[in-house]
């Protein structure tokens, strides 16, 4: 039996996040995951410049040994329709490989690791949690990902979640690949389904292509992510097949979870919150801002974890994100299919639309500060 004063389930964005907030606090935070890192995860992967501030990377630093690929535009539009590019004179993004990414910054966390431990039971024991049956801890944090253990060991209910779906494959191009792959590094390409319940990408970075295809309506995703490769390939953007085997994935957007996130000696965060942006599915920026907002709260608590103590976690998860679930979201929930697809057919072509609202506000939220906390 050993103990410790945070157990963080789960090692990504948001657990290593958390973890490295509370580097100096004087806790001892031990940070649990079942993989062995590095380990790949599905993800288009990018991070805009805000990320970087919040987490203190030096970009010259990490992009010495790793992927780092600079953003300065986006093509998007309609699967099969015309194609809008909008341009910066700045970098507005970053793409970045999973692998690498989660395994910098839960190697910089100092917190001790648990890799290749799978959290397989979580019991209420005095001032805290038994987990494993051997490790105490006096708060535990799930950072877990959608289908995070500490979630459904405390009760979470997948059914009747609705779940954004996906598919995609992350590969490194050979030659051959390089030579037919029309996409520009620096220009992701976003295709938006007709019915506007999903959109599919492509993001290049360096030799590395991610391509796939998220929805919210899950029947038939295989299906739409098949004909989504098969237009790639006809309008010469992808003339080849992909070589790998696409993997799935799911996250909840925020305000679409019923979970609870804050109880006696409990937090949940990131995916496992459900906290990805709305319009976008985006997840790593909510993800590493929940993390440093939990470990706001939990130094702030200073040993007290109750739910009235850590209560103020949702509270601040309100203030930073505030009711994301945009207008045009919730209009388009009442709509008739045919006249969305009209009204998506028409916006996606226009420009100002295309850039001031598609991209800087639901993709990139450029107009939100870095978070201080």
């Amino acid at each position: 039996m050993y103990a410790c004063d945070v157990l963080i389930a789960g090692g990504g964005p948001a657990g290593s996040s958390c973890a490295w907030k509370l580097r100096n606090s004087g806790l001892d935070v031990v940070v649990l995951d079942k993989h062995v890192f590095p380990r790949d995860k599905v993800c288009g992967g990018w991070i805009t410049p805000a990320v970087l501030s919040e987490l203190q990377i030096d970009s010259h630093e990490y992009a010495q040994r790793r992927v780092f690929q600079p953003i300065t535009g986006f093509r998007i539009g309609r699967i099969g329709g015309e194609m809008v590019e909008s341009t910066y004179e700045h970098i507005v993004s970053y793409g970045i490989r999973r692998r690498e990414f989660d395994e910098y910054l839960l190697r910089r966390s100092c917190a001790r690791l648990l890799e290749g431990t799978t959290l397989t039971t979580l019991a209420r024991c005095d001032g805290g949690w038994a987990a494993n049956g051997d490790l105490r801890a006096r708060l535990v944090v799930g950072a877990g990902g959608h289908f995070c253990p500490v979630a459904r060991l405390t009760g979470a209910k997948s059914r009747g979640e609705q779940a954004v779906v996906a598919q995609e494959a992350e590969f490194e191009m050979d030659a051959h690949q390089r030579a037919g792959c029309a996409i520009s590094p620096e220009i992701p390409e976003l295709y938006f389904c007709s019915d506007l319940k999903g959109y599919g990408w492509c993001f290049r970075k360096g030799n590395f292509l991610n391509v796939g295809l998220g929805r919210m309506d899950p029947h038939r995703l295989a299906e739409h992510v098949a004909a989504f490769l098969s237009f790639l390939k006809s309008a010469g953007r992808m003339r080849f097949e992909i070589p790998n085997a696409r993997l799935g994935h799911a996250y909840l957007l925020y305000d679409a979870s019923a979970r609870k996130i804050a109880d006696d000696e409990l937090l949940l965060i990131g995916d496992a919150a459900g906290l990805a942006y709305s319009q976008s599915g985006e997840g790593i920026r909510p993800a590493i801002e929940s993390g440093l907002l939990a470990a706001k709260v939990i130094i702030e608590a200073q040993g007290k974890y109750s739910r009235e103590v850590l209560e103020v976690y949702r509270t601040l998860l309100s203030k930073r994100f505030g009711a994301r679930q945009h207008w045009a979201t919730k209009v388009g929930q009442h709509l008739p299919s045919r006249l969305i697809q009209l009204l998506g057919k028409g916006l996606l072509g226009v420009p100002w639309f295309a850039r001031d609202v598609v991209i800087n506000r639901w993709f990139l939220h450029a107009g939100e500060q870095p978070l201080e906390c």
